[in-house]
């Protein structure tokens, strides 16, 4: 389930979010618009790879059981829920 945004919808997604910025009378700019933008294309593609990782930590520890879990079935897609949120969560302990 990873997570891909092409270079094209990244950079799309950041002039959207810099211009809602823009039109925003309470935001105050302190740098350039496009240092502002390339600040929010690496953040976003740091998230990506963020969400990348947890989705292969819950993936593994779906593959660690002792009994094979085929991919797809209702239990692996339980699983997969139940060690992602687990993962989101210790990272949200870590953060704090």
């Amino acid at each position: 389930m990873t997570l891909r945004l092409s270079r094209e919808k990244i950079n799309y997604l950041s002039r959207i979010i810099l211009n809602s910025l823009f039109e925003n009378d309470q935001v105050e700019f302190l740098e350039e618009s496009n240092e502002i933008r390339l600040s929010v294309v690496k953040s976003i593609e740091e998230e990506l790879k963020l969400y990348n990782l947890i989705d292969k930590k819950a993936i593994e520890k779906i593959q660690s059981q002792k009994k094979p879990i085929e991919e797809g079935s209702r239990e692996w897609e339980i699983l997969y829920r139940k060690y992602y949120n687990e993962e989101i969560s210790k990272l949200g302990k870590l953060l704090v």
